[in-house]
């Protein structure tokens, strides 16, 4: 296999799709939110936040184990099935006590009686990511087929949106929706994949030797999903629906940005997964570096950006209704600098070196803050109150972290690095300032405006200070 050859093309890929998580948002938000307004919204995002807890349990540990252990006998289509089929089985029936426990659920749980319909049509897709195996075709490094297949679905959803929400009461249409693109996919992917495999049983089967991994994985990544989910859930129960839809609002946008920020490591993994397999440290080592530069090179500026522009963006998304979304925007959005070092630090560093068990401890210090923090928040401050919650989270993770770390920092990033991106926009940022309190245009033209002041200034600073970037490979 070419494992120099596609790297370059498979971080453009990823940053297709994370354009097009952009872009697709951009055209539907508006439409949607101003339809269903925050109680509408509000009631989706906690169903689906909800359901996401289950899909999590579900899963197990296999999205990120799968990677690791298909992309060593890639090459091997007889151990590549075996492998594949033995996760299968083992993610099938999780599957099955999930689908039991969330009935239950639906049944005796008063809260989800509520909306017990909508539960539902959020639930197809604890059924659907079973089939998906996302995480084989990332293994076998084929982004362009993820990206291509994951637009056109959410091109088709777009369609789908404009054409079936027509009214506050279409909630339960754009729950469907919400869901309908990865359920398409998961579909799509299932067939697809005799491409690379045999369904044909390769047994003896050995399933034991994927539980203790898996189950590693898992920890990580409840405890992740606890302090990125926890606050949505909490806020459905402290507060009311209206309240989730304006904090729901603030989280979509900074997830969007999150998803560039985070989308060179997903390319990453596979690689350095291979490298570390074959000893092939100093390689390892530049992947790193590469990773760190980015991260830093565009999470700082974007979260600049938008804290500064947080009305214009809400208002371009949202509409006037969703005013109260502007703060707990602001209080969020540093927490895509965390998420970008966090996500280099533990899924890069710490788990193709086996060192789960570090990333878990991290892991569970920062949702262990975020529980603390939102029972104390949330009933004062309401969205502000969990915003506030989940960035402490974020800090307590990338602090524990680069505490694992403290040895090594050094070989992978430079303080000069850093200091060059903060000198940059220093003067970016004073111009972004002047403009913001300057210019009286149109929510869109304002944001077109001030982008095209802002960025092109940080970046001519960054290439007059020399600071380079390499993402070739």
């Amino acid at each position: 296999m070419a494992v120099q050859a596609s790297l370059g093309k498979n971080f453009i890929m990823n940053i297709l799709l994370a354009a097009s998580s952009l872009i697709f948002p951009l055209i539907t938000y508006p439409y949607v939110s101003r339809i269903l307004l925050p109680d509408g919204t509000g009631r989706v995002a906690f169903a689906v936040s909800v359901v996401s807890y289950f899909t999590m349990t579900a899963s197990l540990g296999i999205p990120t184990y799968g990677i690791r252990a298909c992309a060593g006998v890639r090459d091997d289509k007889k151990g590549l099935s075996q492998t594949v089929q033995e996760i299968f089985l083992i993610n099938a029936a999780m599957t099955l006590l999930v689908c039991l426990v969330f009935a239950l659920c639906l049944a005796f749980v008063p809260k989800f009686q509520d909306d017990r319909v909508l539960f539902l049509v959020c639930g197809i897709s604890l059924l659907f990511n079973l089939v998906g195996m996302e995480w084989l075709y990332k293994a076998l490094e084929q982004y362009q087929y993820i990206t291509f297949r994951s637009i056109a679905f959410k091109a088709l959803s777009v369609v789908l949106m404009f054409a079936m929400i027509r009214s506050q009461e279409d909630y339960l249409q754009y729950g469907f929706l919400t869901i309908f693109a990865s359920v398409g996919s998961n579909i799509f992917n299932f067939f697809h994949a005799r491409r690379y495999i045999t369904f044909v049983p390769q047994r003896p089967y050995h399933l034991k030797r994927h539980l203790r991994p898996i189950l590693i994985l898992f920890a990580l990544t409840v405890t992740t999903t606890i302090y990125t989910n926890l606050d949505t859930v909490m806020l459905g129960f402290l507060k009311d629906s209206e309240t989730v839809g304006y904090y729901n609002a603030a989280v979509k946008i900074k997830e969007l940005l999150a998803t560039i920020v985070a989308g060179l490591g997903s390319v990453l993994l596979p690689r350095i997964s291979y490298y570390i397999k074959n000893r092939q440290f100093e390689k390892f080592r530049e992947l790193i570096r590469r990773s760190f530069a980015f991260v830093t090179v565009f999470a700082i500026p974007l979260c600049v950006y938008f804290i500064v522009m947080s009305d214009y963006s809400i208002d371009l998304f949202y509409g006037p209704a969703y005013e109260n979304s502007v703060l707990p925007m602001r209080l969020i959005l540093p927490t895509l600098i965390c998420i970008g070092l966090t996500n280099t630090i533990g899924i890069q560093i710490l788990v193709p070196t086996d060192r789960e068990k570090l990333v878990v401890y991290s892991t569970c210090a920062g949702a262990v803050t975020d529980l603390i923090l939102n029972a104390v928040l949330i009933p004062v401050l309401g969205a502000s109150g969990a915003a506030l919650g989940t960035l402490a989270a974020e800090i307590v993770v990338l602090l524990v972290q680069l505490w694992f770390i403290r040895g090594e920092i050094r070989s992978f990033c430079t303080l000069m690095q850093l200091k060059k991106i903060l000198l940059a926009l220093v003067p970016a940022t004073v111009i972004l300032l002047f403009l913001h309190t300057a210019l009286h245009l149109h929510t869109f033209f304002m944001l077109c405006v001030t982008a095209a002041v802002f960025f092109p200034v940080y970046l001519v600073v960054l290439l007059l200070l020399r600071y380079k970037i390499k993402l070739r490979g």
